[in-house]
């Protein structure tokens, strides 16, 4: 997992991607920022990771364009055991309506970006 100025660098990067290649023709900075209910200035600060989205930004960034919260978020590699959890999770998600399965994906999302965020925090070095 990068530090927390490169993991900053990395997620203003992915929100500007995404931004950009959002529908056919990707959305402009005051689009996105109508969507979201900020400023055009704090996508624009986003963006060039002079300010530093919190989680509950993100997941209304993911709603606003449509991805999942871990879009913003280097992949992580999973070990064969837990692999084998999520499948079962899959297995039991699969009876659930289209609706639960939906929620359950954003909730399973939500958290594995909190543990990224989290992570992160722990990374910043103290500040005097």
């Amino acid at each position: 997992m990068p530090g927390n100025e490169s993991m900053r660098a990395y997620v203003a990067g992915r929100i500007r991607e995404l931004r950009t290649a959002h529908g056919k023709t990707g959305l402009s900075q005051e689009q996105l920022a109508a969507r979201v209910k900020v400023g055009t200035n704090t996508i624009s600060r986003w963006e060039t990771g002079t300010y530093e989205p919190t989680l509950n930004d993100l997941e209304n960034l993911s709603r606003a364009l449509n991805v999942s919260i871990l879009d913003f978020f280097p992949r992580r590699e999973q070990s064969d055991a837990k692999n084998q959890k999520v499948v079962a999770l899959l297995r039991a998600a699969n009876k659930l309506d289209e609706s639960d399965v939906d929620e359950l994906r954003r909730w399973a999302e939500f958290r594995t970006a909190r543990h990224a965020y989290k992570s992160k925090k722990k990374a910043r070095p103290p500040s005097d």
